[in-house]
Order: C-alpha cells, then structure tokens, then sequence
C-alpha cells in the first residue's frame, strides 16, 4: 500500500510539470572581503557613535511597605515588648530597585523612557554614559496608556538624539538597540526591521510597535532603536520571551507616537485624548462579504451621550478614513482617534449599507469611567438560531450574573446540544445586544428582529465571557 501511494504522488507530480517552471535569479560575481593588507574593515561604529551619547542608564528605587508590620497593631510598644525577639524578625519596609534605560531628547536635560520603568518610583537616578556621576532626576509626565514617561535632569549642554520619521521605515530595514541590558551598562546590538504597525499584543492600550529582531533584553526598556544614520526610530519596550533572554523578537514605539506623546507630557505634564464613543472590531470573514474590498474598523457599539452617538453613526458602520487617512484595522482606528486632542473637529468615511458616507465630529474628552476605543476578538461564525432559548435581561438577573446597566439585550438561557445555534457559536450566558439595525432590549425585539430578517444573512452582536463576538448566520 505504501509503494501505490507513492507511485500515485510521483504521476500526480509529473502530470503537472507541463506548466512547472523555476526561475532563476542572474548570476551575481562574488565580492571579495576587504584586503586585509589594507587594513580594512567593515564598522557601523559613524552609525552609532553620536547616538550612544544620548542613551543614559536610568536606576529607580521604591519603597515597598511591608501590609503587616504597618497595622497599627505592631506599633504598640505593649504588643513589641510582649513578643520580644518574634516581633524584631518580622520583615520590615524594603527597598525596590530596578534599572532601565532612558534617551536625552533636548539639551538641557529632557529624557524620554518608558513608563513601565519609572512607575511608581521613590527615586529616579541618572547615569550618563561613560560616567559614574549620578544625576537626580524628576518626573515630567507619564502615560500608562503608550507606555512612555518624561524625566529630566538639571543639566546644560547635553548630546541628545534626533529622530526620523517612523512612517519612512521598511521591513528590512538596518537597524540598532542601544541600551542598559542586565545592567552591565552602554551596550549596541544590530538587526533589522521584522514587521511594522505591530498591535494586539495586550502591551499597551495603544500599540504600533515596530518589531526587531535586534537584542533587547531586560534593561533596555527606554532605550534607543536607531536606523543607520543614527536617528531615533523607536523606544525599545518589550520582548516576547519564555525564559526571560532575548529570543529575536523585540518591539519599539515608534518615534512618531513618541514625539507625539513627549511633546504633550513636556507642554502639560499629561496626555488628553480625543474621545469618539464606540466599540470597535476588526472586518472578521463572515462581515467581509459585506463590505466588499474595503478596509477599516466596524462600530459594534456606542456610547450613551458619545460624539459618535450624536453624530448619527451606527452598529455596523464601516469606518474607512479619518481626515484623509486611511484605515487599516481597528487598531489604528484607535491610535488615531487617541493622537487628537479633546474638542477637536475629524472628518470620518464611512460605509453604511454598502454606500460611503462622510461626516464631521467634534471628538470629546475620554473620562476616567468612559470605554476606550477597543478592539474586540474577531468572531468567523455561521448557523442558524434554531435551538436557541433566551428571555429578558430582569433586575434578579443582572444581580445574579452581574451584568452592567449599559449592557441590554436579551440572555440566552439554553443551547440545545448539536443544534445549528450551538454550531454558529451561541453559549449559555450569552447577551443578545443587536440584530442587524434592531438594538435589542427585550424578547419581543428578538421576536420581531428575527421576523424582519427571516431567512436572510443577519449580523448578530454577542456579548459573551469571553468578550463581544459577531455571528452572522441566516
């Protein structure tokens, strides 16, 4: 059986060859290494010299208070002297150190790192390279949601870096990591671009790393990527790893974010960004067909008193451009919206019913307790609702599931096991929320939602345990 098997492979290949060809790159002539009689060599040390001065060594302390020895409790000299040399070995207060890298953005003494390796710290120092000198430095601003901070040392005269525009960057492109890793001071790696407009990957809240494969290891977080003029591309940030070392997969800010967010924590000391109102996904499989070719961000749901709300943009609207540019995913929808200030006036395109749209809004300011715009897993579900048991969301269930007042629609009680609604995706738990147009607040919505669109291709949003998921199905 096995020699049929591949007696059968190998005519099934030849069969094909008629229309097979490989082609083959010119021939090329080799190129010789330098002559070492010339004693010369290859270096990126013009590359990167300049840049390595505008990389400092940052070491943070912070003071960790010990929950139980600060019960009053323990600081009653009764309680002390009682249990005598017991009490004197409970560990106390400690001090928290941890060291990162930061970049010299100005002269007089402005240095960008990353949020993550200042938070929370008692004590900020500053060590410049190729000096032992320790400088105190104080917090400027911080943004938890890019993950970027601004220090500052008092300080004239400093070398500092200069940055290039991100946008210009391509796959392939040369570039270094310069940074503190370990701790073992001023350290260069090299490598290339990997991938670009890197997000998802539960980093930051705003993400659009630039991936490397350069080594960034623990300490270089707040350190400079620099491309082969020695110009800042990125803020190293993270790495994905199992073992905590460098595995060839690193990622950056890039310098255009960067500028953006230094330029509004150095002029206010925070960042306010616009605020649009809707829950966002990327255009899944089953919504493709839908909107043909395009690409963008699909409005899932919007907020009570939004602009978006305001606006007239609905659940299924298929945001495509804003001010002129053009929208990839629901990522970048996001990181748009987040780079415009409050009160601030953007033109989307959008695609509602398979016909364009232009509108005008007027961004507000996100508030502490509103949604962000977030992306949501994608939901490449089809079935149909037979098998399927719900009823109204009541005050009792609310309570028992706790589920928020701004979440409506209609719960599912029961999925018949291998039934069509099963297969589509449908659990028990799940939220019913809108059909199509419909926004669905009780049974009877369902009922006659379901009636509307009977034996037609419907968009169904879910929300679910797991998150919000579409099912379209008919």
């Amino acid at each position: 059986m096995k020699y049929k098997v591949i007696i059968s492979a190998i005519l099934a290949g030849a069969l094909s060859l008629g229309a097979f060809g490989i082609e083959d790159m010119p021939a090329v002539s080799k190129r010789v290494s330098p002559d070492v009689s010339l004693n010369a060599v290859y270096s990126y040390n013009a590359s990167v010299k300049e840049a390595t001065k505008a990389v400092v060594n940052i070491s943070t302390q912070k003071k960790i208070k010990n929950q139980v020895t600060n019960n009053p409790m323990f600081n009653d000299p009764f309680f002390q002297q009682f249990f005598g040399d017991l009490y004197n070995q409970i560990p106390k207060d400690r001090i928290e150190r941890a060291l990162g890298s930061g970049v010299i953005i100005s002269p007089d003494g402005y240095i960008v790192t990353n949020n993550h390796v200042i938070d929370g710290a008692d004590k900020i120092t500053v060590t410049l390279p190729g000096s032992t000198q320790e400088y105190s430095a104080t917090l400027v601003g911080a943004d938890s949601d890019s993950d970027l901070a601004v220090i500052r040392i008092n300080k004239q005269g400093l070398p500092f870096i200069k940055f290039s525009d991100s946008s210009d960057l391509a796959v392939g492109d040369l570039v270094f990591a310069i940074g503190n890793p370990f701790g073992v001071g001023e350290t260069v790696t090299q490598g290339i671009v990997s991938a670009l407009n890197k997000n998802g990957m539960g980093i930051n809240n705003y993400e659009n790393f630039i991936q490397t494969d350069a080594s960034i290891n623990p300490g270089n977080s707040g350190g400079a990527l620099i491309d082969s003029r020695g110009a800042l591309v990125g803020i190293n940030t993270a790495i994905i790893s199992r073992t905590g070392g460098n595995h060839g997969i690193g990622f950056a800010i890039p310098s255009n974010m960067v500028k953006n967010v230094v330029t509004q924590l150095v002029k206010s000391g925070k960042i306010e960004r616009g605020y649009l109102g809707v829950g966002i996904q990327d255009i899944s499989n089953d919504l493709r067909e839908t909107y043909g070719n395009n690409q963008g961000a699909v409005i899932i749901s919007l907020e009570k008193d939004s602009p978006a709300k305001k606006a007239g943009l609905m659940v299924w609207d298929l945001i495509t451009e804003v001010d002129g540019k053009k929208i990839k995913d629901a990522a970048e929808l996001k990181n748009i919206i987040g780079s415009f200030a409050p009160n601030q006036k953007v033109t989307l395109k959008y695609i509602r019913d398979k016909k364009e749209h232009t509108i005008t809004i007027t961004l507000a300011e996100r508030k502490g307790n509103s949604k962000k715009e977030v992306s949501v897993p994608k939901g490449d579900m089809q079935g149909q609702l037979s098998g399927l048991k719900v009823e109204s969301l009541t005050p009792q269930i609310r309570q028992r599931y706790k589920i928020p007042n701004d979440i409506n629609g209609v719960i599912v009680t029961a999925v018949t096991e291998n039934s069509p609604a099963e297969n589509a995706g449908f659990s028990q738990g799940d939220i019913i929320s809108q059909i199509e147009d419909i926004s669905i607040k009780t049974t009877t919505d369902f009922s006659n939602a379901l009636n509307k669109y009977k034996g037609k291709t419907k968009k169904i949003l879910v929300y679910s345990s797991n998150g919000i998921k579409t099912i379209v199905t008919k």
